[in-house]
């Protein structure tokens, strides 16, 4: 029985975080309320405080887990294994809700009250590993810092598909990722290795990111700073 409602349970986080993320999606932080969120789960508003406490804490819950869904193409390594990451990323932001809700309100933080750090840190450190990895492949040249590159991308890509989205809704995103690499790659790669780095949009693959559910220890102080 214990068992049973504690899946239950699960079950309702899962609906109401999506909800959440959709109507975060449409309409922003400030545009969404408690009660469109449960209109949207069809729950009580009860269900809502006994897991998030707060829309805050929804807020904060869609932002740690934007990559709960996301499952990245696993062909390749190092510098082309990145570029296939932030190209992937493109169409999800497309089309994952919510990844692409989990990315508006990290972006627009300052209207939750929210000051998060984490989902940047934990976007930089999976860029880094990559980083890393081409690294011990000889495809970065020598005075390149993984950790201060994977940062720069972090905000490059951030700034990129904001620009995006103001500009068509994100139509263009993956040509301008694509730019963006063009102008990028020169400053950590030889041109020998940048000669056979494939820019384009990539399909998403069958393995989902290694850690990619962020329901760990930092979304349970994040929810735990809301009760």
């Amino acid at each position: 029985m214990a068992r049973q409602m504690q899946e239950r349970a699960q079950r309702t986080r899962e609906v109401l975080l999506r909800a959440a993320a959709e109507v975060f999606d449409e309409v922003g932080y400030a545009g969404a309320s408690i009660n469109k969120i449960l209109d949207q789960a069809g729950v009580t508003a009860g269900a809502v405080y006994f897991h998030f406490k707060s829309k805050e804490g929804l807020a904060r819950a869609v932002i740690l887990e934007q990559a709960a869904d996301l499952k990245f193409p696993q062909e390749h390594d190092g510098l082309q294994q990145l570029v296939d990451m932030t190209q992937y990323l493109t169409l999800e932001m497309q089309r994952n809700t919510l990844f692409r809700a989990g990315v508006r309100l990290a972006v627009e933080q300052s209207e939750s009250g929210l000051q998060d750090y984490t989902i940047y840190d934990w976007w930089t450190e999976h860029f880094r590993e990559q980083l890393v990895r081409a690294s011990e492949l000889g495809e970065l040249l020598p005075d390149v810092s993984e950790a201060e590159f994977a940062q720069q991308l972090v905000g490059s890509y951030t700034g990129t598909q904001i620009m995006s989205q103001i500009s068509c809704e994100r139509a263009d995103l993956p040509q301008r990722i694509t730019t963006m690499w063009r102008y990028l790659l020169p400053a950590i790669a030889p041109a020998e290795v940048i000669a056979r780095l494939d820019l384009s949009p990539k399909s998403p693959g069958a393995t989902p990111l290694k850690g990619s559910n962020l329901k760990g220890p930092k979304a349970a102080e994040a929810e735990e700073a809301d009760a």
